[in-house]
């Protein structure tokens, strides 16, 4: 009996390795918590809703905070109209002009302080799931690497697509618009804006919303094939987020059914980064890259959008359907072929592993 002792003291019993991490079972489980908590932690459903339900709260807030000042700055404007012995100001803000090009700082903003505060809730979303914010698309291996061979794979792809274009006398560049250090200064300060757009871009999309849908959605792939739970979830939860991509899209004044279809397959084509590189970097790369060769190096629309500093001034010519008309390169069928072979390339690139899908015993213990 003592040496049964020696060998398994009191110690020895409260040792984590006492403990394998094995997830609990549901029998273990009171049956609070297994309506909160999952095999992988807060169950994603739970963590959607906070995560949406902050969201909502910060936007609400902005909104209120930015009605507030404009009430106080309408209220000043009327005073100083009626001291002046002036028509009072309607308050009625002037419609922008869907045709104008959009302008560089304002989108900066819009783009960088949106990106903030996503990342930022995704980190508050990481402590109380009590998970490394990585998991949700910006680890990964080798990430300058991937970002930089995405970049290079977006002005390949973007310049094909334009090649082809003008082969087939489907765009026109009428002419150069930036000249000398003009093209310096505005070729960089659009590179650093659809830097900023691949980020939120890729990282609202693809980056908390995938990773925990794909978590919630295991159960069902295991329903489908034990063996490949989670590749089956994760394709699921592709078709939710490309879909969520698509609608996104469709408020751009340019885009047309074809040019949303792409916008669709973009998305699909970004995923399969995501599944074949374990992270974001190469599709936020590409994103920029591409965006930037339409909007800055070629001046053609993007999404239906021009933007302020472009290099060339041109316009699409023939079938819209084959030109992409007022979407851009973007909205042509010849994009198809093309987003087709980026989806081969990545097929065929050597694969690195996805973030893991920490269990709850894993989770406490980290």
């Amino acid at each position: 009996m003592d040496s049964v002792s020696e060998q398994f003291s009191t110690q020895d019993l409260f040792a984590p390795e006492a403990f394998p991490a094995e997830p609990e079972t549901p029998q273990q489980l009171s049956l609070a918590r297994r309506i909160f908590f999952g095999p992988f932690g807060l169950r994603a459903g739970w963590s959607l809703l906070i995560y949406f339900a902050i969201l909502a709260s910060i936007v609400f807030s902005v909104r209120a905070v930015s009605h507030h000042y404009k009430a106080k700055a309408h209220d000043a404007a009327v005073a100083a109209a009626r001291a002046a012995g002036k028509p009072a100001p309607s308050g009625a803000e002037a419609k922008p002009d869907p045709n104008a090009p959009m302008t560089i700082v304002p989108g900066m903003e819009q783009e960088g302080i949106t990106f903030v505060v996503i990342f930022l809730v995704s980190l508050v979303m990481a402590a109380i799931e009590r998970r490394r914010f990585t998991a949700y698309g910006l680890g990964g291996q080798r990430a300058i690497s991937r970002f930089l061979t995405g970049a290079v794979w977006g002005v390949a792809a973007l310049s094909l697509l334009v090649g082809s274009l003008r082969v087939f006398h489907l765009i026109s560049f009428d002419a150069q618009l930036d000249h000398r250090w003009a093209i310096l200064g505005y070729g960089g300060a659009l590179l650093f804006l659809f830097l900023l757009v691949g980020l939120l871009e890729e990282y609202i999309f693809r980056g908390y919303l995938q990773f925990t849908l794909t978590r919630g959605l295991v159960g069902l792939g295991n329903l489908i094939s034990p063996t490949h739970g989670r590749t089956i979830a994760f394709w699921i939860a592709t078709l939710i987020t490309s879909g969520l991509f698509f609608l996104a899209h469709t408020g751009n004044g340019g885009e047309d059914a074809v040019g949303l279809l792409l916008v669709f397959l973009g998305g699909i084509a970004f995923v399969v980064a995501l599944w074949r590189t374990g992270s974001l970097w190469w599709a936020i790369g590409f994103h920029m890259a591409w965006d930037w060769s339409q909007s800055f190096l070629y001046g053609v629309p993007d999404s239906g959008l021009l933007v302020q500093g472009r290099l060339f001034a041109t316009h699409s010519m023939g079938n819209p359907v084959l030109s992409g008309g007022t979407v851009g390169p973007e909205g042509s069928v010849f994009c198809i072929p093309i987003l087709i072979l980026i989806i081969v390339v990545l097929l065929f690139t050597r694969s690195s592993p996805q973030p893991p899908l920490e269990t709850n015993a894993q989770l406490r213990t980290d």
